[in-house]
């Protein structure tokens, strides 16, 4: 099992951490601060660096195979460093930071979203570029109201926190899921709920800014129906 460092804090943008496994697959370690595909949030990039300054470049993360591990994805042409990363060998983990923050942000202003359009979720996704939700309802939307009250729960400067609650305290309060494509991960003992004060509260395991004034300018570039009862919503910086 890999440690997810991520999951407590968001900000570390490395960590030393011991090879389990390299294989043309990808290479896990016993610890990691890169965020693996999931829950429409893209995985992350980065680099696995040796004492010498060996650096191994990474293109993705994903979930592997085994229940908790994190397999992380060697970029084309890598495949030839893998000797130097054995098992036991200790590494440099770094992500790709200027692209981790943009989905921090922007995942954040996903949740803000929610809370102006109190409507169930089907669909997500989460990158550097851009982000969007579908809300599963048939009244239109105004992509000057949306973009005007997330400058406002911006600038009010929200903090940001998680906690984490049993399965069974979440199926006692299944209001908190808003999403109808992504299930919160069960099977653990606990799920991770993410807070923005005063603003939204719901199962999460993005990652997140401290503070909503963190992820600042960001507006409704488009609002499309999709379908009869589908409207989406899609986010970019300004």
């Amino acid at each position: 099992m890999t440690e997810a460092l991520f999951r407590e804090d968001s900000s570390l943008r490395e960590c030393e951490a011991m090879v389990l496994r390299a294989d043309a697959q990808g290479v896990v370690l016993d610890r990691t601060v890169f965020y693996p595909l999931g829950g429409g949030q893209a995985g992350d990039r980065g680099e696995l660096r040796l004492a010498d300054g060996t650096a191994l470049q990474i293109a993705d993360t994903r979930k592997g195979a085994e229940a908790g591990e994190l397999l992380h994805l060697l970029a084309p042409g890598q495949e030839d460093l893998l000797v130097h990363f054995a098992p036991g060998t200790m590494v440099k983990a770094q992500i790709d930071w200027e692209r981790r923050s943009r989905h921090m942000r922007f995942h954040t202003a996903t949740h803000l979203l929610c809370a102006l359009v109190p409507q169930p979720v089907d669909g997500c996704s989460i990158t550097a570029d851009y982000a969007r939700l579908d809300f599963h309802m048939s009244e239109p939307l105004d992509k000057e109201t949306l973009t005007q009250g997330l400058a406002r729960l911006v600038a009010e400067a929200h903090p940001v926190s998680h906690s984490w609650i049993s399965d069974a305290e979440l199926d006692a309060n299944p209001g908190l899921v808003r999403s109808m494509s992504v299930q919160p991960p069960r099977g653990s003992g606990r799920v991770r709920v993410l807070k923005i004060e005063g603003v939204d509260l719901q199962p999460c395991g993005g990652t997140h800014v401290a503070n909503t004034v963190e992820i600042g300018a960001v507006v409704v570039t488009k609002i499309e129906k999709k379908s009869a009862m589908t409207r989406r919503v899609v986010l970019g910086f300004a």
